[in-house]
């Protein structure tokens, strides 16, 4: 699939404008263990362990990887990340990325964080989307069961409720307050339940517009078809689609489930078949903008580029509030800053939470950027090249 590209991605002037000198060096010194799996698993090891045993290593974490791809431990300390990114047209989501609730108190606690970003979020041009993980809210082995047909105790069945009122509290909110949610994906043996209630809410939710979101992991050898499906219904039952694309998040998970259970791996077989799916989702979507509204969340150049030129033979203005580019803090700033400068609509996922709390995040984080190809080699060279010429700049 050609493409003449719209926009480039190697100004890493604008790329990096929002970073002075002092973090940008600590970007360098961060991917550059993240460049070497074994320094990044040895790191990730040590402040795992070192967090569990209580030892002061907190402050550390906290002023590296955690102040890097993080915003802060709380909404208000996020405020300046989420300030600095406005100054220059990029949008916060704020992502409450606390992990391990395992309580109906702790899934109400997390419910009502999620309400709190629906707080700031409202009639704040600076964040303009909000995000939920279900496995927030409830036990992964009940949506589990509720996806297997399985039986259930009446405990289990008043848990599920309890999840159910939950997300319809969040969407209930984000309708008030004219701000959108995004659902984010899971793991495919729960997913069902999920997008069975986010297309609930849609047909509640998004008569006028798209306000709820559902996540489409591109990686499932299934889900260009779901998304058709997502579409069609959306059309006869006359309401709005709310789509966040990505490629997908728990590729081995995946895998080893289908080998243990003997089923077929629902994950595409390499690389450049997910792509595909991705790019033809993106081109799907562009062709029903009158019902779609999209969400693009990608760190892949190509795919960035291929939806800018999709969205120019469309003849959509390069600020059209139905399509969307999202990328996470701390890595591909070329990407968002480039689109951004350029006019389009641009968000970056700024977790937040307890240091302690986030380290699970934060390893998938170093996993990610150790595990995708060239990932943490891309950042590294932009990283070096903007040091390099704010040092020629100056001499």
């Amino acid at each position: 699939m050609e493409i003449q590209p719209q926009i480039q991605f190697d100004d890493t002037e604008v790329a990096f404008s929002y970073k002075n000198d002092r973090e940008l060096k600590k970007a360098n010194f961060i991917f550059s263990i993240v460049n070497h799996p074994w320094v990044s698993s040895i790191a990730t090891g040590l402040a795992k362990t070192s967090l569990s045993l209580k030892l002061p290593v907190k402050g550390l974490i906290r002023s590296t990887v955690f102040e890097h791809f993080c915003g802060g431990e709380t909404i208000e300390h996020s405020v300046s990340t989420i300030n600095t990114l406005n100054r220059f047209h990029v949008g916060a989501i704020l992502d409450f990325s606390a992990e391990g609730a395992k309580s109906e108190d702790g899934f109400d606690h997390t419910t009502e964080e999620i309400l709190r970003t629906l707080d700031k979020a409202r009639g704040n041009a600076a964040i303009p989307f909000t995000v939920f993980k279900s496995t927030g809210l409830v036990m992964m082995e009940v949506l589990e069961k509720v996806q297997s047909k399985s039986e259930m105790s009446a405990e289990e069945k008043e848990a599920y409720q309890h999840f159910r009122d939950r997300v319809e509290k969040i969407c209930a909110r984000a309708f008030e307050y004219d701000v959108p949610v995004m659902i984010d994906a899971e793991d495919s043996w729960i997913q069902n339940p999920i997008d069975e209630l986010a297309y609930e809410m849609m047909m509640k939710y998004n008569q006028k517009r798209a306000i709820v979101y559902n996540t489409y992991q591109m990686y499932r050898t299934d889900m260009l078809e779901n998304l058709r499906n997502a579409f069609h219904t959306a059309a006869m039952h006359n309401y709005y689609l709310g789509v966040k694309m990505v490629r997908g998040a728990y590729m081995e998970k995946e895998a080893e489930r289908a080998e243990e259970m003997g089923y077929p791996n629902p994950i595409h077989p390499n690389k450049q078949a997910t792509d595909d799916s991705f790019n033809k989702g993106l081109a799907f979507c562009i062709d029903n903008k009158q019902r779609i509204s999209l969400m693009c969340g990608s760190h892949n150049e190509y795919s960035n580029q291929y939806l800018t030129v999709l969205m120019e033979k469309h003849s959509m203005k390069n600020n059209d509030p139905r399509v969307w580019f999202a990328q996470l803090l701390g890595m591909s700033d070329n990407i968002s800053f480039n689109l951004a400068k350029a006019g389009y609509n641009v968000v970056k996922y700024v977790p937040y939470g307890p240091v302690e709390l986030v380290m699970p995040y934060l390893i998938r984080r170093a996993s990610e950027n150790t595990s995708v190809a060239g990932q943490s080699s891309r950042e590294l060279t932009m990283i070096r090249k903007e040091l390099a010429r704010r040092k020629k700049t100056r001499s």
